[in-house]
């Protein structure tokens, strides 16, 4: 009976996730930006977490309390490995990078456009109104 209860216990102690290997951290800090830029929600998620970054020992701490309710939405073991991660200050800043990277590889041609967009409706309005654009070769 004492090793029974033992053993249940050992099992309980290999639930708990403490270490997270580099390669599985880097695959799931990717996995996180990615599903948070693919949502267009990448700018107020880097504004937080470097608003936040302080207080990511007890961000990750919260994580902890709020899992058994966290886990019946999302895959308890990356839940984990995720309040893991939020401990450590390099995997933050790799996430805000990766969140940087990501939102600009996936949106680039968009702001382009509207960059031209708006270029060519300003100059509508000035040739309107008469405005005459300043160019460098006609400042003396």
């Amino acid at each position: 009976m004492v090793q029974s209860n033992a053993n249940k216990e050992d099992k309980e102690l290999e639930k708990f996730i403490l270490e997270v290997e580099p390669e599985k951290a880097v695959k799931l800090i990717d996995r996180m930006a990615r599903f948070i830029a693919e949502r267009r929600m990448a700018a107020a998620a880097i504004m937080t977490i470097e608003s936040l970054r302080p207080l990511n020992n007890i961000g990750a701490q919260v994580m902890y309390f709020l899992a058994p309710f966290a886990e019946v939405f999302f895959n308890s073991r990356d839940y984990q490995e995720f309040a893991v991660i939020l401990q450590d200050n390099k995997y933050i800043s790799l996430l805000v990078k990766r969140l940087d990277e990501l939102d600009n590889e996936l949106y680039r041609e968009e702001r382009e456009k509207r960059r031209l967009l708006r270029k060519r409706r300003n100059n509508k309005i000035k040739q309107f109104f008469g405005f005459k654009s300043i160019n460098k070769s006609n400042k003396k």
